[in-house]
């Protein structure tokens, strides 16, 4: 696997598609920071550490609906193996003018944008949510 971050969003949106309450993803701190954050923003229910079928550590996040309906309407990965995406603090994009969230890897840690702008610090985009 290239991209770790790209498989856990793409469970995701494959998960919300056919309305699982829950997905389970090889663990990592780095995927883990990036749930913390869909957590604080309220994206998703949660997430926690389990061991997988293969005995290994996974993380199995729950899902969140509104009525029926996804919470989670977009999430795009930004920033790739082939092509990093970094930008200042005064660069970092607001996503639907602000419905959005993009999540930003910085010295300070995984925070979204506005955590990132209050922090004065820029880093690399990894992916949005609306």
């Amino acid at each position: 696997m290239n991209d770790p971050i790209a498989d856990m969003l793409t469970r995701i949106r494959n998960s919300q598609l056919r309305g699982k309450s829950t997905v389970t993803t090889p663990a990592s701190k780095l995927r883990a920071w990036v749930l913390d954050v869909l957590v604080s923003e309220g994206y998703i229910r949660g997430y926690e550490k389990v061991t997988g079928a293969d005995g290994h550590p996974a993380l199995e996040i729950g899902l969140k609906y509104f009525e029926g309906t996804p919470v989670i309407r977009e999430l795009k990965r930004v920033s790739k193996p082939g092509r990093r995406v970094y930008m200042g603090v005064k660069d970092i994009p607001s996503v639907r003018n602000g419905l959005g969230v993009s999540i930003v890897s910085t010295p300070k840690g995984v925070m979204s944008d506005a955590a990132a702008r209050e922090a004065n610090v820029g880093g690399e985009v990894l992916c949005t949510v609306f």
